[in-house]
This record gives C-alpha cells, sequence and structure tokens, in this order.
C-alpha cells in the first residue's frame, strides 16, 4: 500500500483514518491559553488526551508548564521524547510500576506523583530509598469524585504529618480532581458544585500551610470546569485535556466553546436501503462508552455500531443521501478512547496533508 506523505491531499488517506483540523485544533489551544494568559494559574494540559510528543511539544510551546499522564507507561514514552515535566495524576501501586517510576525519575528529575494513603507512601519511599532518589509528591484529595484521594480536612492531615517521616518524598502540594461535574449540562449548577469542591480542595491547602507545610501547588479541573477554578483563590494549576480536540459528549455538556477538530474518515461500503448505510468505521475506530459518534455536517443522520469493523448510518426517507464509495467525516462521543485505538494522527489543513503524527502513547495502560 502506497502510504500517504505530508502534502498529499485527503483523498490518497484510506478508511478509517483519524483527522485532526489543524486549523480548528490550533483555534481551541489559543483559545483557552488565552483565558490564563497573565494569570498565576498555570496550564498543565493532560496528555492523556492527546498521547502524542508532538502535541505535547505544541501545547508547551502555547504555553503549557507541563503535562500530566494517567500511567507510568505513558510518562516512560514521553520522556523517552524529552517532555520530562510531568504529573503522573494515578497512584502507583506495586513492585513492578515502582521499579518503572524509579528508572524514570533516574532519568528526570521533573516527575510527580501522587499518594492517598500511608501504605502507598510507604512503600514509594521504599523503592525511592532502595535507589538513593527523591521524589515530589501531592496528595490526591478526593473532592466528591469518590474515586482515589484521601478525605479533605483532618485525614489529608494526618497523611501529610506521616510523609515527614518518609525522607526520599518531599510533599509539594495538592491535587483535586473534579471529574464527576465535568459533564454536567446545566453551567449553573456545573459552577456552583465547582467552587463548593474547589472549597474542600483549597480549605485543605490553607489547613497544611498553617501546620507548616509548603504548599506549593493546587492543581485540578478538567476542560469543563479549568476556567472556574482557575477563579477560586489558591488554585495554581488547572489539568484540561479534551479542549484540544473535543468530542460530542463535551460538547453537549459545555456548548461549542471549542470546536471538534478530530474526527474518523470513513467510508460507506455498503447501501442496503435507501434510509440506511453501512461504513467500515465500528467498535475498533470509534468508542461508545460516552455515547453515539456523530456524522459531521449530516443533520439527521445517526451513527450506530454494527459490530467491530462496521458502522450503521441511518436516516429519514430523503433520495440519494450517502451512496456507495462516500466518504464521511464522524466526531467521536469520547476523544480520550477513541484516540487509543489508532495509530496515527493525519493532520490537515484546508484537506492537505501538514502532519503524521504517531500516537506514541496508545495503550499505555500500566
Amino acid at each position: 500500500m502506497l502510504q500517504p506523505h505530508v502534502g498529499d491531499s485527503l483523498d490518497v488517506l484510506d478508511t478509517p483514518a483519524m483527522l485532526i483540523d489543524l486549523t480548528l485544533m490550533e483555534a481551541n489551544i489559543s483559545k483557552l491559553m488565552g483565558c490564563f494568559r497573565g494569570s498565576t494559574v498555570h496550564v498543565r494540559p493532560h496528555l492523556k488526551t492527546v498521547k502524542s510528543a508532538a502535541l505535547a511539544r505544541l501545547l508547551l510551546a502555547a504555553g503549557a508548564v507541563g503535562g500530566c499522564v494517567a500511567k507510568v507507561s505513558e510518562a516512560e514514552v514521553l520522556v523517552q521524547d524529552g517532555i520530562d515535566d510531568l504529573l503522573i495524576t494515578t497512584e502507583i501501586v506495586g513492585k513492578p510500576k515502582l521499579e518503572r517510576l524509579v528508572r524514570l525519575v533516574q532519568q528526570s528529575s521533573h516527575i510527580k506523583v501522587v499518594v492517598d494513603s500511608v501504605a502507598g507512601a510507604q512503600a514509594l519511599n521504599q523503592a525511592m530509598h532502595a535507589a538513593q532518589q527523591h521524589i515530589d509528591v501531592l496528595l490526591d484529595l478526593n473532592v466528591g469524585q469518590n474515586r482515589c484521594g484521601v478525605l479533605p480536612g483532618d485525614e489529608a492531615l494526618r497523611l501529610a504529618h506521616a510523609l515527614r517521616d518518609l525522607p526520599h518524598l518531599h510533599l509539594r502540594g495538592l491535587q483535586g480532581y473534579e471529574g464527576h461535574l465535568q459533564h454536567i449540562h446545566n453551567p449553573e449548577e456545573r459552577a456552583q458544585r465547582c467552587r463548593s469542591a474547589m472549597h474542600l480542595l483549597t480549605e485543605t491547602a490553607r489547613q497544611l500551610k498553617e501546620a507548616g507545610f509548603a504548599i506549593e501547588i493546587v492543581t485540578t479541573g478538567g476542560t469543563g470546569t479549568a476556567e472556574i477554578c482557575a477563579s477560586c483563590e489558591g488554585i495554581t494549576e488547572v489539568q484540561p485535556g479534551s479542549f484540544v480536540f473535543m468530542d460530542v459528549d463535551y460538547r453537549n455538556a459545555i456548548g461549542p466553546i471549542y470546536a471538534n477538530a478530530l474526527t474518523i474518515l470513513s467510508t460507506v461500503i455498503s447501501r442496503p436501503t435507501p434510509t440506511r448505510a453501512v461504513v467500515d468505521a465500528g467498535l475498533k475506530s470509534l468508542s461508545t462508552d460516552s455515547g453515539m459518534p456523530e456524522p459531521k455536517g449530516l443533520p439527521g443522520v445517526t451513527y450506530q455500531p454494527g459490530g467491530d469493523e462496521h458502522g450503521i448510518l441511518r436516516w429519514d426517507a430523503r433520495a440519494g443521501l450517502l451512496n456507495i464509495g462516500d466518504r464521511l467525516e464522524l466526531i467521536p462521543s469520547h476523544i480520550d478512547t477513541t484516540i487509543n485505538l489508532h495509530d496515527v494522527y493525519y493532520a490537515h489543513r484546508e484537506g492537505k496533508l501538514e502532519a503524521i503524527w504517531p500516537v506514541s502513547t496508545r495503550g499505555k495502560v500500566q
């Protein structure tokens, strides 16, 4: 098969193919970064969305202070590509992961991790002691998501005091991610609940400072709440990720603040009836955990998966819609999990390929 090259038309791409509209993506990045320009709140985008060192470099050039990742394996890839100021936002537990983290810290002194338990912190300290390394840590605070995280207030203070007995860990701050609020459709409710969550986070930071802890970082916020979080006194960083590309689920929740810059190009391979067509993009090309993808520019046409390799499009009785061989773009419902299904980004401007980037942390789940 002939490989596509920079400068080619999108017509040369086989399908399914993952496209980035660079004009839209750049506008998204510029818009979000512009919201924080001149602010004391920094942007540390979550790179579990873009999964790419090339895109991480674009975000750093636009003003990001570093990046977040969810897993050690993501950090390993990015550090190898020169992206080393990273916060790993998920607790690191178990001998294999701790051994990998030690090797990572030996390569970069800018790695930070989160802890939410004495047991987890003790194991981390033991691993660092054995390698004669040190690491900066943040307390992971439960601000209402009820996933990971120590409870605000007294429990967080007890954990912070326990860290004082672990000489290879250096407490730098707090993380409190309000992921449960990202997709609330009502903007007033989203803002009110977000401010309540931020109060838990900043009040705990205040208590820790009063107890003598040098709290420098208070990090939080996703695409749906970043600006709200930043308006709360005491927040130092936000971690949005989906804003770069956006998806149907986020757009439906927060409105068209950012454009849908990433799509999956597909081909109609069958037209069994006048109101049904089949495309070559199924569950192996588009995730459906947050609902159905949306055909771009085709109002009234709906998508549902037809299996691993097939997608089924339906519409009303309009004649002449979607013939065999037609190509169309599908907007993912959940950007992170869809990107993880693909090896390559085809970045274009007005239909001409401008860059081809590997999805370098695809499948890095450890």
